[in-house]
Formats: C-alpha cells, sequence, structure tokens
C-alpha cells in the first residue's frame, strides 16, 4: 500500500503518492495498467451535468447509524475462519438470503485467498500455464515470446463460463488478459530500455484464452484440458476485422492497412459479456497508454481528439513504439483510432476471426452486457471507465432469431454491425436550492432521479450535428460531450438483472470531486471526493431494453459502514461488511448481486461481495472473499456449485520486481505473482 486515506488514520504510510496519484491502488498498477490516468487531468471537459451534481438532489443521509464492524488481520493460510458479529453476519434469528448462506470473510491483508469457513478452493490456471498443443512448463528465468504465445495470459479479468452441449462432462472457459507489468515479470528488465523479446513475450501475454475445462464431479473444482482443439490464445499481434458502419472509413486507415478493415491484435481487455447466440464480447479499455508521441500531431481538430482520449504526448510507458511503427503515433496517427472498441469472438470456432464492433462507439469499454428488448432486439449497456465520463446503450435494428442453425447463427452475427447507439442524460428529481450540501435529506425524500438515452448514430446517420456517422463511432466521447451527456464517476461494469432486467451500474470512485476547478458535492453524493464509490439501479420505461426513458436510484453509497454518508439501501448499518471501490457484477441464479472491488480504499485486500437487491435482506453487503496482497478481484462467475474469480496483478505494490516480489501467491516463498483463475466452492458437511 503506498498511501494511506484519511480513513486509515494511525497506520504509517508506506510510500508515497506520484503527484497527482490519488487512488488505493499501488503506484506501480496506475503505471502499468491505465497510463497513470489519476495523475493526469480527466480528458473530459466539458461542462456536461456531473452525475455528482444529479444525485446530490437525490441522495442524503437517513441518519448516522453506527457500525460494528471491524478492520481486522488475517493471519495463517488460505482459508480463515470468519468472525460473524465483527464483520456483518446475519444477526441472530434471522434468516439470511436465499444463496447467501455464509459467515462473511473478515477484512484483511493476507498474501492469500481468503474464503469463509466450510468453503475450499483451488487454483484453476495461472499466467504461464499451458494452453496450446506443445506448449512448454513455465519458466520464470527462461521465457520467450513463442512459449508466451501457446500459454495462459497474464493478468486475468472478464471470464465468461459456457456450456459444451455435444461434450458432456466439459465447459469452455473465457478469459481476458487486461494487460502486463514488465517489471515484475521479467528478472533484470529495464523500464527505460526493454529488449526486442520482452516486448514480444508481453504482446503474447495481452489478448484472451479459451480454454477447455472438466468440472470435477465431487467438488467445485475446474481441471483445465491443456492441449484441446478449441483451446485458443489471442493476443496483441492476432488478426482481426474491424465490421460495422466505421469499417473502412479513412479515419481507420494505416499504411500496414490501406483498407481500414484489418487490425492486430486486441488490447488492455477489461469487462465483457455474453451473447444469446453464445459469443463472447470483450471491451478494450487503457488503450491509449500504449501509444507514444502524439505532442508531434499539429493540426488543432487531431490534437483535440488526442487529447479527448488521453494519448500521451511523449514516449508510452512499455516503449513499444520503438519495435512497432504502429505504437508511434507521429508515423501512424490513425492506429490509436482502430482500439477502444469491443471485441466479438466465437469461442467455439478457434479459427474464426475476431471482430471490432465499430457501431458499439469507441471509448475506454468496461462491459458489454446484452439484454433482449420486448421485440427480440438487442441492447447492450457499456461504460466508459472514466472521471467525468459517459453510460451508454446500444439496441440493434433486427431482432435475434433463436435456435443453433446455420442461418439463425449467420443472422445474429450481424446483429451489432446495425443499430442505434445511445448516451445517457440523468436528471434529478429535488430543485438544486433544496441542497445545502451538506447532505441533508431533500424536502421529497427521494435517492432517485430521470433520465434519457440520447442517440447518438443509426447505421449510416447521425444524430449529432457538426458531425458525420463515421466520426460519431471513432470519436464517441467527442459527440456524447456535444448531446450534453451526463458526468459520471468512472462507470465500470454494467449488468442487467438476470430476472427483472433492471440494469446495475457500478461507479467506482472519482476521488477529484470537489477538487479545485472540479464539480463539487451538490448532488451526486453527500462526501467531498468519491474515493468509495457507488452502485446504481436503472430501470426503463416498461421495462423494456428499448426504452428512451429510465428510472434511477442508488442502492449502496460505499465506504465504511461508520461512515454517515455511506448507504446500503436502508439496510442496518451495523449489519454489513464494509466495501469500497466496486468494479465488476454478477448475479447468482437467485438474483442477488455480486461486485468485486478495485483499489479498495479502507486499507484491507480487495474482495468480492454478495448483496439481495430485494426482500427484507435488500442491501445487507456480505464479504465472500478477499484476494491477496495488492491484487484486484476480477471476472466473478457464480453457479450453483462454484464461485470463480481472477485474483489480478498480485503482488503490484510499490517498489516490487521480480527480484522482490510484493506476493508470494500463489506458489510461496522464492515464486514469482502469478495471476490466476480461483475457483471456490461449499465443501459436503458430513453428518
Amino acid at each position: 500500500m503506498h498511501d494511506l486515506p484519511d480513513d486509515r488514520e494511525g497506520r504509517p504510510a508506506e510510500q508515497p503518492l506520484l503527484p497527482g496519484h490519488n487512488t488505493a491502488r499501488s503506484a506501480l498498477t496506475c503505471r502499468y495498467r491505465c497510463g497513470n490516468a489519476c495523475s493526469h487531468d480527466a480528458p473530459n471537459r466539458t461542462l456536461n451535468p456531473y452525475f455528482g451534481d444529479v444525485v446530490r438532489r437525490a441522495l442524503s443521509r437517513r441518519g448516522v447509524l453506527k457500525s460494528g464492524a471491524v478492520l481486522a488481520l488475517a493471519t495463517g493460510g488460505v482459508t480463515a475462519t470468519a468472525v460473524a458479529a465483527e464483520s456483518g453476519a446475519t444477526p441472530s434469528g434471522a434468516r439470511p438470503a436465499r444463496g447467501l448462506d455464509f459467515e462473511p470473510v473478515v477484512p484483511n491483508n493476507a498474501d492469500a485467498v481468503t474464503v469463509p469457513a466450510g468453503y475450499a478452493q483451488q487454483v484453476v490456471i495461472r499466467w504461464g500455464d499451458a494452453v496450446l498443443p506443445g506448449a512448454p512448463r513455465f519458466d520464470p528465468r527462461g521465457q520467450s515470446a513463442k512459449a508466451q504465445a501457446g500459454q495462459f495470459g497474464y493478468n486475468c479479468d472478464y471470464m465468461a463460463l459456457l456450456d459444451l452441449p455435444r461434450r458432456h462432462g466439459h465447459q469452455l472457459l473465457v478469459v481476458n488478459h487486461e494487460y502486463t507489468n514488465e517489471e515484475i515479470m521479467f528478472f533484470g528488465y529495464d523500464p527505460a530500455n526493454p529488449t526486442r523479446e520482452q516486448v514480444e513475450i508481453a504482446w503474447a501475454a495481452h489478448g484472451m484464452t479459451v480454454l477447455v475445462v472438466r468440472p470435477d464431479r465431487n467438488s467445485g473444482r475446474l481441471w483445465p484440458v491443456a492441449g484441446d482443439a478449441l483451446n485458443r490464445r489471442i493476443t496483441a499481434t492476432t488478426p482481426i476485422a474491424l465490421s460495422g458502419p466505421a469499417a473502412g472509413s479513412d479515419l481507420l486507415k494505416t499504411a500496414a492497412d490501406p483498407t481500414g478493415r484489418r487490425v492486430l491484435g486486441t488490447l488492455n481487455n477489461c469487462g465483457g459479456g455474453v451473447t444469446p447466440w453464445g459469443t463472447v464480447l470483450t471491451g478494450e479499455e487503457n488503450f491509449n497508454q500504449y501509444f507514444a508521441n502524439a505532442a508531434a500531431v499539429t493540426d488543432p481538430v487531431a490534437k483535440a481528439r488526442l487529447a479527448r482520449y488521453g494519448l500521451p504526448g511523449g514516449a508510452s510507458q512499455r516503449k513499444w513504439e520503438r519495435f512497432d511503427d504502429r505504437f508511434d503515433i507521429a508515423r501512424e496517427p490513425n492506429e490509436p483510432n482502430r482500439h477502444g472498441w469491443v471485441v466479438e469472438i466465437d469461442p467455439h470456432d478457434p479459427h474464426s476471426t475476431p471482430r471490432k464492433r465499430t457501431a458499439l462507439g469507441r471509448f475506454k469499454h468496461e462491459a458489454a452486457e446484452p439484454r433482449l428488448t420486448r421485440d427480440g432486439r438487442v441492447a447492450l449497456y457499456m461504460g466508459d471507465d472514466e472521471r467525468f465520463d459517459y453510460l451508454y446503450k446500444y439496441v440493434s435494428a433486427q431482432a435475434h432469431r433463436k435456435g443453433g442453425g446455420a442461418s439463425a447463427r449467420a443472422h445474429n452475427m450481424t446483429l451489432l454491425d446495425e443499430g442505434t447507439l445511445y448516451v445517457a442524460r440523468f436528471t434529478g428529481d429535488s430543485p438544486a436550492d433544496r441542497i445545502d450540501g451538506t447532505g441533508t435529506l431533500p424536502d421529497d425524500g427521494a435517492f432517485d432521479g430521470g433520465g434519457e438515452w440520447i442517440p447518438l448514430a443509426t447505421g449510416t446517420t447521425s444524430h449529432v450535428p457538426g458531425m458525420s456517422a463515421e466520426e460519431v463511432y471513432v470519436f464517441t466521447r467527442l459527440a456524447a460531450d456535444k448531446v450534453g451527456a451526463t458526468k459520471m464517476d468512472r462507470p465500470e461494469d454494467v449488468e442487467p438483472h438476470i430476472h427483472t432486467g433492471r440494469v446495475y451500474v457500478a461507479l467506482t470512485n472519482n476521488k477529484d470531486r470537489g477538487a479545485t476547478g472540479k464539480a463539487g458535492p451538490d448532488e451526486a453524493n453527500p462526501r467531498t471526493g468519491n474515493k468509495h464509490g457507488h452502485v446504481l439501479e436503472l430501470d426503463e420505461h416498461r421495462s423494456d431494453a428499448a426504452a428512451k426513458t429510465f428510472r434511477w436510484r442508488l442502492m449502496l453509497i460505499c465506504g465504511d459502514p461508520d461512515d454517515p454518508s455511506t448507504y446500503f439501501a436502508g439496510y442496518d448499518k451495523e449489519q454489513v461488511s464494509p466495501i469500497s471501490c466496486p468494479d465488476n457484477i454478477a448475479f447468482d441464479e437467485h438474483g442477488n448481486l455480486w461486485l468485486a472491488t478495485d483499489g479498495n480504499a479502507l486499507g484491507s485486500n480487495d474482495g468480492l461481495f454478495a448483496v439481495p437487491v430485494k426482500g427484507p435482506q435488500r442491501g445487507h453487503v456480505k464479504q465472500f472473499l478477499t484476494v491477496p496482497r495488492a491484487a484486484e478481484t476480477c471476472g466473478p462467475i457464480i453457479t450453483g456449485d462454484r464461485v470463480l474469480v481472477a485474483a489480478q496483478h498480485p503482488g503490484e505494490s510499490d517498489g516490487a520486481t521480480a527480484e522482490n516480489p510484493g506476493s508470494a501467491w500463489p506458489d510461496g516463498p522464492g515464486t514469482l505473482p502469478r495471476p490466476s483463475v480461483v475457483s471456490v466452492w461449499a465443501e459436503r458437511r458430513r453428518g
């Protein structure tokens, strides 16, 4: 941990912040994950309404409830017995929500995956484990690009677990690999002078893995089937097609691809989704950090476009531009435009070409979760993970066809190429003059408001004055600026509820709120500096995903339950687990909401939390697990048999190197930390 927020008084800081660095992540994570985005001004300089302003009209404290949550340090091993009374256990005599009958894990700083008493765990697959036929055993001191191209990639994030109907007893696990941290991957790494081999290993460690797994009949274990014919690695050099209305645009053409229809690789893959026809969507997020030399561009329009997407003026962190001209904006000014899309892959066909779907817009994509409209069309919900950026929706022009036949599948594979792209505008229910900035309950006592989806483009038709449709798709942020979309606090995962269709949005944090020259805490949130984030519920008109209007409310205002600015859907704050920085979202078969955190600002490891969204337990947040030291919890999958999480960047603490690792997980002392997929399940009780 590199800095201590003000709610961690009495603990000495271990490392100073970088200039402008203001998150609970380590500075090392910020450098390699997002290119120090938090140390720069947010790219959105518009005067559009800030979601903090909107929520403030509808949010206030409902009284201060004393919390009994106690921050404790877990010790000893990978399974810690929860202290229920101190961490948010169900009150004595109360029945837990269906599917959530576990004792919450106590917040901790253990270098382990800590799970509730009565649960077991298994590392399913690690960075460097074999995926393709002939891939060698991982050798941390003998890595090669050829080996990595056949091995499980680095920093696993989003995951999908798909059935294989024709192969009983097997499933398909699809995993994103968001980014690499060469300083803790390679012995002897010099950040100023990486070698070509190190760069090519990093290219191969990006992208995605498709892996056949075999569920264990007697436990929640998943056994990887290395070398299976369906297994696949997609990397930063895999050929990918550009499709949809912007494909072939002059804005996407380069010397290597004068057609503007074929790009190499997918970068910084974060959240995603699974389509009704069985393909997997993956969002390219912090792609800007891989490019260099934006300052060489002198045209004012081009410079403004680059600035809105946060492209660096000088050298990149990884120096890839030294080894491939496409990462040098001075040489290939359009190459950044070919990243920042949602990519669709067919995991059932290892020979298929992935496609970047330009109709879904270009920004820092977090999530692409589908829901069918009442007339059978496909709606996708997407967040732009940046301070003060926006929430988007796409609705296809044609309806989804049921069935697995060739004709239906061919039709469905076109649905993400033609439709309407929207951005959200939120309004509050309380007059601004009734909000005094203290969090006092507004007159209507409401935590809700309304909103509308503003169309940006439909097919080749632009709805934004002064911008062509191609410009809307390639520079979607600028289009959303023009129509007055509402600024949000880093909208990350966005998912419709599996039963109700209600849309849940994880807004991770935005500590710039209230800073000098930035939007203040007038309606979005009662706190100056939203360092813990919140969770929003959105109900579209008549529960139709094609609706143009919606109602919204805040379900959770995250943080320490003892903080009067926090809110847990009205649930007794003495009984909830502390939660900070919600990121990924999932639902279990009972409809409970599960939240993975990223950058916990309460001083303990990130974790996975569960919370009912209806009934008497609504708002009762319970911590299910924590991930190892300096790691992030990603990609949760919740089934009746197991919980899967991706433990990303373990040991990515300030000062860590391969020679001086910040974690020994998962293989123990003397080893490199290895991002891994973990399965957790309830042990059978013997009577």
